[in-house]
């Protein structure tokens, strides 16, 4: 399987992905990417990938397939917390 080539969303104020913003590394973005819990359409054409890194953080990346193929643009990654984070480990435990 070809590599995915993944953009990332520049904040126009730092010059650094927007990724940044919420402690998020491309790294874990990419661990999250290349193995979701769950990946589903999200609003505006975009999608929603949730799952977890393998140092265990849960986050969830927003992104937009590219026309270009086996390439996605990263709108934003943030960590799951709270409410969100139990409904996904329940959703994971029903499987």
């Amino acid at each position: 399987m070809p590599t995915l080539n993944i953009r990332y969303y520049v904040d126009p104020e730092t010059g650094s992905p927007h990724i940044y913003n919420h402690g998020v590394t491309e790294d874990e973005v990419e661990e999250v990417l290349a193995k979701p819990g769950e990946d589903r359409q999200g609003y505006e054409g975009a999608r929603v990938a949730v799952g977890q890194t393998q140092a265990g953080r849960f986050l969830r990346v927003i992104y937009v397939p590219d026309p270009e193929p086996h390439s996605i643009f990263v709108i934003t990654s943030y960590d799951l917390r709270g409410k969100t984070l139990t409904a996904y480990r329940r959703r994971r435990r029903k499987r």
